[in-house]
C-alpha cells in the first residue's frame, strides 16, 4: 500500500516509528507536509498537488495534524476523503475533538462521566461559576490549549477571580472544572486503535505541578485499567467517530472522569511506558480496513 503521514516535522519519534513499522510490512511510506498541499477541487475530480505531482495513488493517510494547523490540516484530510482515501481519523473527528467545550458537549449527553465544568461568555459573576464546580481550588482551561498550556489552577477565590479577568480581558474564552484532589495530580492515558484499548499508562506530574502532561516533566508507568476505565475509553473514542485516538482521564471517588480525548497522540511516551508496538496497531489497522 501507499500511505502518507501528514506531518510537519518528519524527525518526530511518532512519525518515525509509523514509517519503520510500515516499511516492515512491506509498505511504502510518505511523510508529507499538509501545508505544502493544494487542493484542487474540479467537478467530479476532486484532487490534491505536492509539490511536483498530483496524490491520486494514495490508499491511506495517517493524519498527525498539530492543533495550529487544525483548519488547513483538517480541509487536506477532507480532500483525501472526497477522493475516497482511506483515514485513521477523519477530518470531522478531528476538529470535532479539537473543540473542548463541543467534544464535552456530546460526551456529556452520551452519559460519560466528567468532572463539573462550566463554560461562561465572559461572565463578570465569577463567584457563581466557582460555586457551579464546588467553590475552589478549581481548573481554568483554554479551550484551545494542548499539552497542558493554558491551564491554570486557582487555588482560592481571588485567585480564580484574577485569571478569569485576565482571560476576559484578552477575550480567551476558557473553561471551568472541578479539580479532581484525590487524583493526586496524576491522570491516565489509554490509547485506542479500532475500537479497543492497546495500552495504557498512569502519567504523574512531577512535584508541585498538578499537570501530568510529559512534556512538563511528568513521569508516566504501564497500568491495567479497571472495566469501567475501559469502558469510558472505548466509548469516548466511538461518540467522537475516533478509531485511534487518546483518551485522558482522572481517577476519582466517584469512578473514571474523561478529561479529553486527543485525535493525534504521541506514541513516544505510552510506547516507552508500556513496551507494547503501537505503531505495528495502528499500521494493522490500516491493512485490515484497505482489505
Amino acid at each position: 500500500m501507499n500511505i502518507v503521514i501528514l506531518s510537519r516535522n518528519a524527525e518526530l519519534y511518532s512519525t518515525q516509528r509509523l514509517v519503520e513499522e510500515g516499511e516492515k510490512r512491506g509498505h511504502k511510506i510518505e511523510i508529507i507536509d499538509p501545508l505544502k498541499c493544494d487542493i484542487i477541487i474540479e467537478k467530479e475530480k476532486p484532487t490534491i498537488y505536492y509539490k511536483d505531482r498530483y496524490l491520486d495513488y494514495v490508499d491511506a493517510i495517517i493524519p498527525r495534524i498539530g492543533a495550529s494547523i487544525t483548519f488547513y490540516g483538517c480541509a487536506v484530510v477532507r480532500q483525501f476523503e472526497e477522493m475516497g482515501v482511506f483515514t485513521i481519523a477523519p477530518s470531522d473527528a478531528i476538529t470535532r475533538s479539537r473543540d473542548k467545550l463541543r467534544s464535552l458537549q456530546r460526551l456529556s449527553k452520551a452519559g460519560i462521566g466528567m468532572p463539573k465544568t462550566v463554560f461562561t461568555n465572559y461572565s463578570r459573576d465569577v463567584e457563581e461559576v466557582i460555586n457551579y464546580v464546588g467553590g475552589t481550588p478549581v481548573i481554568i482551561k483554554l479551550l484551545e490549549g494542548t499539552q497542558g498550556l493554558g491551564v491554570v489552577l486557582a487555588e482560592t477565590k481571588n485567585a480564580a477571580e484574577s485569571v478569569l479577568e485576565a482571560f476576559n480581558g484578552l477575550q480567551a474564552r476558557v473553561i471551568v472544572q472541578e479539580f479532581i484532589k484525590e487524583a493526586k495530580g496524576a491522570d491516565l492515558r489509554a490509547l485506542v486503535v479500532d475500537g479497543q484499548v492497546v495500552g495504557a499508562m498512569k502519567r504523574q506530574g512531577k512535584e508541585g505541578e498538578f499537570r501530568s502532561n510529559l512534556h512538563r516533566g511528568g513521569s508516566a508507568n504501564i497500568i491495567k485499567l479497571d472495566d469501567d476505565e475501559l469502558k469510558l475509553a472505548m466509548k469516548a473514542a466511538k461518540v467522537l467517530k475516533l478509531p485511534v485516538c487518546g483518551v485522558d482521564m482522572l481517577q476519582s471517588s466517584r469512578g473514571p472522569l474523561l478529561l479529553e480525548v486527543n485525535s493525534t497522540p504521541g506514541l513516544e511516551g505510552i510506547e516507552a511506558a508500556t513496551q507494547r508496538n503501537i505503531a505495528k496497531a495502528i499500521i494493522t489497522f490500516i491493512e485490515r480496513n484497505k482489505r
